[in-house]
């Protein structure tokens, strides 16, 4: 448990309310739930008694019926007439206008003799008798069924549920069927089928009706539902209750209370001795507990009007005393971790928590100043340090650039002075950009072009640049000033002593919510101690000797990189800093990373 949770359980308001519940309510709920749980237990053990009772009644009869019916179809079989007429049936030169009329015949008779919704009888080879098969009404189809199959393999009995899509009947109909032979041979004959619907089943299976949702089921072992009480809605389904389906798979009969479609109900199950089926009756527990109802309604009742004052008491004192503090805490702890933009609701009280409230509102208020104060006082400096980081690169480079045009005025005399001044002009307007920092992509490429022409011409030879950036970052917001220091480094410090066969190549993109830029030129590469000085403070000028004129070769070296860097720490925090590989005799790769801003971010 950390700190906080420890504070706040030991507060003074959490006390209060702890004393009144463990003092007062929490007994008057423990005696209330026992009285509730020992009246439901009685009466859900009394029912429990009288559904067991009735289960087994039930299940006397229903074995008794079962018994009964499996006597009246081997009376069937067994009628010489019958045998006679599947016999002839079997026979190359039938007559089967005489087997239909006398099947019929027989079948109509059944009727009476045996207790169900109809008997149907099929020839072991439907297909051999179609004229018998159309007068039945049957499906087509139904000899390549499973049920029909695995009965003209067995000569045991078996039970199928038929649902009203396999079935020319509108009701789920439990059927039995029972493949028969001679009575003086084993040669099959034939399939008897009887069907029983809700009709026949109902009277043995009908719920006691002493409660209201009271339901009875034949089921499986494995929880198929063979019939269903409330008007066969669950007929053909698996029972939606897992435990109950558990319980009847490792007993015989039991009372128990179990959850079936998220209602706790009483379930009652015995199986049948002449099938193996489970006879189920499930009552929901809320018509148990009905009687004790009145009783509940008049403790909890009582329970709310306790607990209505009980809170009333406890609200005051939290809202006069213990929250006014609490209010003071959580905003002393909002202090503590640097949250200043706020302060608490003035007070009119003239006791020691006004007091307190009034105070802390004036030193917020002091701690809020010193902070704008200060925070005004570093977006100056910052400021100051950026302009005069942007504004090293640009004499320097113009000074060289006039020299340039000046000594190809004097000494060669060349018509080319033009196209320089033309490009010096347009690096000229796109280094100032108007006073703006932020330009485009597209602009700061322009601006490098610029700056390769004015080289290009000043070292007498073509230089080798290759452009190669995507469409969709050309138009993007970008700060000024950030590629032509790179490109120059590259021309001054990288091919310039071997121009002929040095290649710089500038190319862009766009990774996730950053343009990336990266430039790669095969020149000399950039020197160890140029690199080191790069990622530490700038040095001050370094005093007049043998050592300080390499030094300030070094710094005026790095001065290009130095400020790109230091430029995008400024403007864009640590994250975006320049990437460089160099390598001596092989070349130099820099990525610089620019977040992708949108245009309300762009700032003069």
């Amino acid at each position: 448990m950390s700190s906080y949770s420890l504070e706040q359980a030991a507060s003074l308001r959490n006390k209060v309310i702890a004393m009144f519940f463990m003092i007062i309510i929490v007994p008057f709920l423990l005696f209330a739930y026992y009285a509730h749980i020992k009246s439901v237990e009685g009466i859900s053990n009394a029912n429990a008694s009288f559904s067991m009772d009735y289960m087994l009644q039930s299940k006397k009869n229903m074995d008794r019926y079962l018994n009964q019916l499996n006597e009246q179809i081997n009376g069937i079989i067994g009628n010489p007439k019958f045998q006679l007429l599947m016999e002839q049936s079997m026979t190359p030169k039938r007559d089967e206008s005489s087997f239909i009329s006398g099947m019929m015949l027989l079948l109509d008779q059944s009727k009476s003799q045996v207790d169900a919704f109809r008997v149907r009888v099929f020839p072991i080879k439907p297909y051999d008798h179609p004229m018998y098969i159309n007068t039945l009404d049957e499906q087509k189809g139904f000899e390549n069924s499973s049920w029909f199959k695995a009965a003209q393999k067995t000569v045991t009995p078996t039970w199928h549920l038929f649902m009203p899509e396999e079935s020319t009947y509108f009701r789920p109909m439990l059927s039995k069927i029972k493949r028969f032979t001679g009575l003086h041979d084993q040669i099959p004959r034939g399939i008897v089928i009887t069907d029983l619907t809700e009709d026949q089943l109902k009277p043995y299976l009908s719920p006691s009706k002493r409660l209201e949702g009271q339901r009875m089921f034949l089921l499986t072992r494995s929880g198929y539902v063979l019939y269903d009480s409330a008007d066969n809605e669950q007929a053909g389904k698996l029972i939606r209750s897992k435990p109950l389906v558990e319980s009847i798979a490792g007993s015989t009969q039991k009372a128990e209370t179990l959850t079936i479609d998220g209602e706790k109900q009483l379930v009652t199950y015995v199986r049948l001795d002449t099938e193996p089926w489970m006879l189920v009756s499930t009552t929901p527990l809320e018509q148990l507990t009905h009687p004790i109802q009145e009783m509940d309604k008049v403790l909890v009742l009582f329970l709310i009007i306790y607990l209505i004052c009980c809170i009333g008491v406890v609200i005051y004192i939290t809202l006069y005393f213990t929250h006014p503090l609490h209010r003071l805490v959580r905003s002393m702890r909002k202090l503590e971790s640097g949250e200043f933009q706020f302060v608490l609701p003035p007070s009119v009280r003239r006791d020691e928590i006004g007091w307190l409230y009034r105070g802390f509102n004036n030193m917020t208020g002091k701690i809020q100043q010193l902070l704008e104060q200060t925070t005004q006082a570093e977006r100056t400096k910052k400021e100051l340090e950026f302009q005069v980081l942007s504004h090293q690169i640009n004499p320097h480079f113009l000074y060289n650039t006039l020299e340039s045009i000046r000594w190809k005025a004097e000494y060669h005399n060349m018509t080319d002075i033009s196209e320089m001044v033309s490009s010096l002009g347009n690096l000229l307007r796109l280094s100032l950009n108007q006073g703006k920092e932020i330009t485009t992509v597209s602009r700061e490429i322009e601006q490098v072009k610029a700056y390769v022409r004015i080289e290009q011409a000043r070292l007498g030879s073509q230089v080798r640049f290759l452009i190669s950036i995507d469409e969709e970052v050309l138009h993007a917001p970008f700060l000024r000033l950030l590629l032509q220091p790179l490109v120059e480094n590259a021309i001054h410090h990288g091919i310039r002593s071997n121009p002929d066969r040095g290649k710089i190549m500038l190319t862009g993109r766009r990774e996730g919510l950053d343009i990336v830029i990266e430039l790669n030129d095969n020149g000399q590469g950039i020197p160890e101690t140029v690199l080191q000085e790069l990622t530490l403070p700038e040095a001050k000028d370094a005093p007049a000797g043998s050592g300080g004129g390499a030094a300030v070769a070094t710094k005026r070296r790095g001065v290009g990189l130095r400020n790109v860097n230091d430029r995008l720490k400024l403007y864009f925090g640590d994250a975006y800093t320049l990437q460089i590989e160099s390598r001596a005799g092989v070349g130099t790769r820099i990525v610089l990373r620019h977040p992708i801003m949108e245009p309300q971010e762009e700032r003069a």
